[in-house]
């Protein structure tokens, strides 16, 4: 049983780490139709900044720069690049293409960067744990599970509560309607892909703490758990984007931390349960978990 307890708390903070990284998925894809595959390289590039930068900043003087500076990059790419493709469903699946070169160069610079070198992000957390009676956990989850609630129910407040909220949602619904309507889509995506990009790099700093050994330059591929959370929750929906999470996020700490049962199905097989779970759900649910029909007028 406490084993079970400590992969359920595992499991939930891994999800609330992949929940920051669904959300930004879920935002780009509802503010301009594009599914960024340059997202694993926004969030390694927002953890580099915060383990070079720890040493003369500090933790927290790091860490906001990083994700200002990151959040920067996102919304550059997006308004400097991917609005000349264009802003039609056409458009999108061009830029999406062009989401992977970004990524491509990106990932290749900060490679290089990192080389083969495990970098610290200078968390206050470090390795210390807490026990809770039997259960033991890293104070790094705990924070995890922590910071990640408050963002992501800042998030819904901006989702909820604020005029870029609604001309998002607006937006999402009819995008000529939303324009007819005063909506300036321009500002409205900018915003949006700033807003991911922050996220990114918010969720790099607990992908690399404890347990972790720390950044390397394969982290940033970790960010592509999160898509099968974001997909199966289906791709417009936040709350679809948070449940999908959560779901992997358990699936993967307790396929993992119960690996010597589940030997039939292979070594390693924690690390292709995202994409396992998601091929499960869209067979019986194929717009996701929360995704609606849309209605076609002929």
């Amino acid at each position: 049983m406490t084993g079970l307890l400590d992969h359920v708390l595992g499991g939930l903070a891994l999800g609330s780490v992949y929940a920051l990284v669904a959300l930004g998925f879920v935002i780009i894809f509802k503010a301009s139709g594009v599914l960024n595959f340059a997202h694993g390289s926004l969030l390694l590039l927002g953890g580099y900044l915060t383990a070079v930068l720890h040493d003369d900043l500090g933790f927290a003087g790091a860490l906001a720069l990083a994700v200002l500076v990151t959040a920067a990059v996102a919304g550059a790419v997006d308004r400097l690049l991917l609005q000349r493709i264009g802003k039609d469903q056409r458009a999108a699946h061009v830029a999406t293409i062009a989401t992977i070169g970004v990524d491509i160069v990106l990932l290749t610079d900060l490679a290089r960067r990192i080389g083969g070198d495990l970098l610290t992000l200078g968390d206050p957390w470090g390795d210390s744990v807490r026990a809770f009676g039997p259960v033991t956990v890293a104070d790094s989850r705990l924070a995890a599970i922590a910071v990640s609630a408050v963002v992501i129910g800042a998030v819904f407040a901006l989702f909820r509560y604020t005029s870029w909220g609604l001309s998002l949602r607006a937006a999402a619904e009819d995008v000529e309607a939303a324009s007819l309507m005063g909506v300036r889509l321009t500002r409205v995506r900018m915003i949006a892909w700033c807003l991911a990009g922050g996220l990114a790099a918010l969720a790099a700093l607990f992908l690399a703490a404890f347990p972790a050994p720390g950044l390397e330059r394969t982290t940033g591929q970790i960010a592509l758990k999160a898509f099968p959370a974001a997909v199966l929750g289906g791709m417009a929906s936040p709350a679809g984007a948070l449940a999908g999470s959560l779901l992997i996020g358990l699936t993967e700490a307790l396929v993992a931390g119960y690996q010597s049962d589940l030997h039939v199905l292979g070594e390693g097989f924690a690390d292709v349960a995202p994409y396992a779970v998601m091929v499960l759900v869209l067979l019986v649910r194929p717009t996701g978990l929360f995704g609606a029909k849309g209605a076609v007028r002929v």
